[in-house]
């Protein structure tokens, strides 16, 4: 039977833990402009664009390649400033059996962490872990943060 894993990555921002976290929390319709391009696109499918049980399809780039996904907004929580997203269609579940998104904004002194969790089942052992796919999310994280910082 496959199991569960979990993957971190972190980065260390500028931007506060308070304006990080409204831009997911509150903004992810604006995402693609505060990407630089590495979101292409994101669709409103279900629900309201705040509220936990929306369904979004987002169009991106990882690795250099187009990619899509639909996913859950399942949680959040506010006080902690984490928010979690169960993917339920697109190209990351060619490979794996299930994944979920977690993203927690912590502030640091004068700075903000963002952690991201991936929890991903893989299809088969001989998938490699997704480290492309957290490189893309610490770039992301990063074009954001500079997005942020200069308006």
């Amino acid at each position: 039977m496959a199991q569960i894993r979990k993957m971190d990555c972190q980065v260390v921002i500028k931007s506060s833990a308070d304006e990080f976290y409204n831009a997911f929390r509150s903004k992810p319709q604006f995402l693609p402009k505060m990407s630089n391009g590495l979101i292409k696109d994101v669709k409103l499918l279900q629900g309201d664009w705040n509220s936990v049980g929306a369904v979004r399809l987002w169009s991106y780039a990882s690795e250099g390649k187009p990619q899509m996904v639909k996913e859950i907004f399942e949680k959040v929580n506010e006080k902690s400033k984490t928010m979690v997203y169960k993917l339920v269609e697109g190209d990351l579940l060619n490979s794996y059996n299930s994944w979920r998104n977690i993203i927690t904004i912590t502030p640091v002194g004068e700075r903000s962490m963002v952690k991201w969790t991936m929890e991903f089942e893989k299809q088969n052992e001989d998938i490699p872990d997704p480290v492309g796919y957290a490189d893309s999310l610490i770039a992301l994280t990063k074009n954001i943060d500079a997005y942020l910082l200069n308006v």
